[in-house]
């Protein structure tokens, strides 16, 4: 992914020197050459005699209503499973089609999916690609995605990937609080989002840091190299209206105050020239938008204070103000909130997820040029990448997604799940050049209950619930979570379509309190958090599956922190 178009134009005249295709000509630039397509393709993992592979396809000709992608292998590879495209194999030609989810791709556009195979011997990178009997041009296998075309009108002042060749800003706060746990310097040098979860946040709560501070000290340990801060902005009317442990200080119809007293005074400090060195990500209000798509209406998870949301407008109002106000600014770069797989992944929240959110990007004066991307898996729990069993799998007759835990879902980790609802999010109109963030703070799963292979195959319940490495009762438990641990550490552009894993929620900051606790912060008491809980319509009516004495939401929880570093994955 690239927004530079000098940088693309570059690699297509290397491409071309290279290799000394006849290439078409990019039009309005006379003598520069385009290639009609390219791929990626990538040996994500390999064991010896298997292994993961990644593909993204760029389409640089017309736009597509389908697609089919094919190679042929020299070696012995046999492809056993695939996501996000039909893939069949006849002896050493592979075919790829796409799914009925996917198969738009405009003119600059890319679709990502992948698969697991085997093989004896070598295990070579397919030579030749071809998209449509066309043949693209590829890249070595070793690098980075390859660049699809800048889209008209794109700003090119800000750069593709804000992680790319940059550090991460270090909170202080959060490093001091880790530190001071035993075992806490570890990890206490991570980089950390910053949450301004409330308007008296901005200047700072109980003489904390306020934003200016934070954006000083980023300045402070950025030296001569590039910087990224990381925000998020968190204070909707009627805020995250399925849950209470998080609710916000904003009544449902304070609209205008949210956007005068905390939009303005943010963009106001963000657009002071002393910060136009860092780059600035802000995560967009996490936990509203796909409440509309998923509480409200006839959906048995509905509820009153959803309703209200969706009929009063502000969800989307909000999120449109934030986006115009705080994209208008050179080194912002705006992640909107887009749920986690165990959320969004079925079909009747994907797609309509995909519209709610285009709605919020052209609200209020925005475009999707003000949305850089998308965040996944905020605060929450889900894995990564389970490697024990695929949505493809079937035991004993019956699908994986019958099983009690996918229940149906499309996906079975977060990472599948973000590159594929990247696809769905550009075919609904966002830019072909959006990234994906993943949180992967509390989503380790390591330590001694960690499978190390597949479950037994006695019923599709044993093969899921023996192989899967996230532990939870139900995916939909979401309260400080017994057994979680910390996941991937915070990297940039880890695979394809996603511009970091990061740490957006600080681990050790709770969820949410157990009890109710009385507080000035507008926070409720939920009983999702609390460990005695036997359940709602959103888990299944199953227990909480909450660790016990938890503090306010956001207050430093000492005895998860502690349990995280025990089960991360990777170790520590």
């Amino acid at each position: 992914m690239s927004r530079s178009r000098t940088a693309v134009l570059a690699a297509l005249a290397l491409v071309a020197g290279a290799s000394g295709t006849a290439l078409a000509v990019v039009p309005g630039d006379p003598g520069i050459a385009a290639i009609p397509c390219s791929v990626d393709y990538k040996v994500q993992n390999d064991w010896g005699t298997g292994f993961t592979a990644a593909v993204t396809v760029t389409n640089n000709s017309a736009a597509k209503s389908s697609w089919s992608v094919k190679w042929a292998y020299a070696g012995s590879q046999k492809v056993t499973s695939g996501w996000n495209a039909k893939i069949t194999q006849s002896g050493t030609a592979v075919t790829a089609n796409n799914e009925t989810y996917n198969g738009t791709l405009a003119t600059g556009g890319s679709v990502s999916f992948g698969f697991q195979g085997t093989y004896s011997g070598a295990n070579a990178v397919p030579t030749t690609f071809t998209l449509d009997g066309v043949t693209c041009n590829v890249d070595s296998g070793t690098g980075g995605p390859t660049d699809p075309p800048t889209d008209p009108g794109t700003p090119s002042s800000k750069v593709d990937n804000p992680y790319a060749g940059a550090k991460v800003y270090v909170n202080p706060e959060w490093s001091a609080k880790a530190a001071a746990e035993t075992g806490g310097s570890r990890i206490s040098n991570q980089p950390t989002g910053v949450w301004l979860d409330r308007i008296a946040a901005i200047n700072g709560v109980s003489g904390g840091m306020g934003l200016r501070a934070h954006l000083d000290a980023a300045l402070a340990q950025k030296g001569s190299g590039e910087e990224v801060v990381q925000l998020v902005v968190y204070d909707l009317p009627g805020r995250d209206c399925a849950a209470l442990a998080s609710n916000g200080e904003l009544g449902p119809t304070e609209i205008d105050k949210y956007k005068t007293q905390f939009i303005d005074p943010i963009a106001a400090i963000l657009a002071d020239s002393k910060y136009a060195g860092l780059r600035i990500v802000t995560t967009i209000e996490i936990d509203s938008l796909p409440n509309l798509v998923t509480n409200t209406g006839s959906r048995p998870t509905a509820t009153a204070a959803c309703d209200t949301m969706k009929a009063n407008g502000n969800y989307v109002k909000g999120v449109g103000y934030a986006l115009n106000k705080l994209g208008a600014i050179p080194n912002v770069y705006n992640y909107i909130d887009a749920g986690h797989h165990g959320w969004l992944g079925w079909d009747d929240n994907f797609a309509p997820s995909a519209q709610v959110f285009y709605q919020a990007a052209t609200a209020e004066g925005a475009t999707v040029d003000d949305v850089h991307g998308f965040i996944t898996n905020t605060a929450n729990y889900s894995a990564l990448k389970e490697n024990y069993f695929t949505i493809n799998d079937s035991v004993a007759g019956k699908s994986v997604r019958e099983s009690k835990w996918v229940d149906w879902n499309r996906y079975v980790d977060e990472l599948s799940y973000a590159q594929a609802f990247r696809n769905q999010l550009i075919s609904t109109g966002f830019r072909s050049n959006i990234g994906m963030l993943i949180d992967t703070s509390r989503n380790g799963w390591g330590g001694t209950a960690r499978p190390t292979g597949p479950g037994a195959t006695t019923s599709v319940d044993t093969y899921v619930n023996g192989g899967r490495y996230d532990r939870r009762i139900h995916i939909g438990n979401w309260c400080n979570q017994s057994g979680a641990g910390l996941g991937e550490r915070p990297k940039a552009a880890p695979a394809a379509g996603i511009d970091a894993y990061v740490w957006m929620k600080p681990p050790g900051e709770s969820d949410g309190s157990s009890s109710a606790i009385a507080n000035d912060e507008g926070k409720g008491f939920d009983r999702m958090c609390d460990p005695t809980y036997t359940g709602n319509p959103r888990n299944g009516n199953s227990m909480s599956g909450s660790l016990a004495n938890a503090p306010l939401s956001g207050h430093w929880f000492s005895a998860q922190f502690q349990q995280l570093m025990q089960n991360a994955y990777p170790p520590l």
